[in-house]
């Protein structure tokens, strides 16, 4: 199967910085690829040259099998490849069908459709098996799995065909988390691939097929998470080092 990302050998220098060297991560269809490392070890900004938030000095990304420039988010997004960050990028003052054609309004002549936006974006949240009583409040009176929700709902109608999740589940309760691992299993059936940073072992293992670990911005190892432990994952976390079972 041809994987649907291929970021190969991504190198990153900020300044006297060397942000990421030689970084090379694959993602398939249908599959959660769990990024981890301490803060620093360049996951985030690895992840945000896919999302076109930075221009790498070196390297290759593939898109389907085919090389790609990305150079902002607007040629990542034309790639099928859509972002939700931790801050989730919300307009809390605007409603929900407002923040999921945020920035792609529909029109009708010289206005705003919005009858055609509340259609589409009900469709969408309805397709995710998610209830929000009302689309048209403003979202900061939404919980934060509701909001979860919704970033996700805009990535889906864009037809996204990778999600870029950054802690979908930081300062979200037990149920809310619950609903946002059924949404990344709906999505992963959709063929959806996923790169999920977190901090969360637990939430990692539950939910990604592998895992790669990134330390002082290099790869130290990828695994499938039923090869490794979260001890094993630990060790690389902390320690850099890979368990006897990947060398």
């Amino acid at each position: 199967m041809t994987p649907l990302i291929e970021m190969n050998n991504i190198s990153l220098r900020f300044g006297g910085n060397q942000a990421l060297s030689d970084v090379s991560i694959n993602l398939y269809p249908g599959e959660v690829v769990g990024l981890l490392g301490h803060n620093g070890a360049g996951k985030s900004t690895l992840i945000k040259v896919l999302a076109g938030a930075y221009k790498a000095d070196s390297g290759q990304i593939k898109v389907e099998g085919k090389e790609v420039q990305i150079n902002n988010p607007q040629d990542s997004q034309r790639q099928g490849i859509e972002t939700i960050f931790q801050t989730l990028a919300l307009a809390d003052n605007l409603d929900a069908v407002a923040n999921i054609f945020l920035g792609r309004e529909k029109r009708k002549g010289f206005q705003l459709d919005e009858d055609t936006m509340e259609v589409e974006a009900r469709k969408v949240l309805d397709r995710l098996r998610v209830k929000i009583p009302s689309l048209r409040v403003p979202v900061s009176n939404m919980s934060g799995g509701q909001r979860q929700t919704v970033a996700i709902g805009r990535a889906v109608y864009f037809k996204a065909r990778v999600l870029i999740m950054d802690e979908p589940t930081a300062a979200l309760g037990p149920e809310e988390t619950q609903k946002v691992s059924e949404l990344i299993q709906a999505l992963k059936a959709e063929g959806v691939g996923i790169f999920l940073i977190s901090h969360d072992l637990h939430d990692v293992f539950d939910l990604a097929d592998r895992v790669t670990v990134m330390k002082n911005g290099r790869v130290v190892g990828s695994a499938r998470t039923d090869q490794v432990s979260q001890d094993d994952v630990l060790g690389m976390i902390i320690g850099g080092v890979v368990p006897p079972q990947l060398r």
